[in-house]
């Protein structure tokens, strides 16, 4: 359960086809103060996507930058997802979850979320494949949050199974 703070929004987004400047501008464009890097690995083929790269650009944009390794979906966890099997997946990132290291990061953000302007990042384009959405519940079911997907601008095209 939620304490009383106000509501505030969440956002989520996936950089899946994006490039760095777009992504950047679709972060400012929607108001993002804080993102959250919830991959295991912060490490990306794609240029300016890697941990270091992508704090610095951020940070040139007034954009803070966290890294939150334990939210990041284990390796069993992305191996079953590459495969396409997302209820082995679920179950997998879903045992993670439980994880006191797990709990403890999701409260360490707390603060950074109820400051509003806070966004959820990983790879997938479509939330709904990534476990980024099952880490946005989690917050949700302790701030009172309105949630938000977006997508990075001039990208490839949204989602379809949302």
């Amino acid at each position: 359960m939620y304490d009383n703070s106000p509501k505030v929004t969440l956002a989520t987004i996936g950089y899946e086809g994006a490039n760095i400047q777009d992504f950047i501008e679709t972060l400012r464009d929607a108001g993002i103060k804080s993102l959250i890097d919830v991959r295991e690995l912060p490490l990306s083929r794609k240029k300016g996507f890697s941990k270091t790269a992508l704090g610095l650009a951020l940070e040139d944009a007034g954009i803070s930058y966290t890294h939150v390794r334990a939210l990041g979906d284990p390796k069993p966890g992305r191996q079953a997802a590459r495969a396409g099997d997302m209820k082995g997946f679920r179950r997998i990132f879903g045992e993670h979850m439980k994880l006191s290291s797990t709990q403890d990061a999701l409260e360490a953000l707390l603060p950074t979320v109820r400051a509003g302007g806070a966004c959820l990042l990983c790879f997938e384009r479509c939330h709904s494949d990534c476990h980024r959405s099952i880490v946005a519940d989690a917050l949700s079911q302790r701030v009172d949050i309105e949630l938000s997907h977006i997508g990075v601008r001039h990208g490839i095209a949204e989602c379809t199974n949302t």
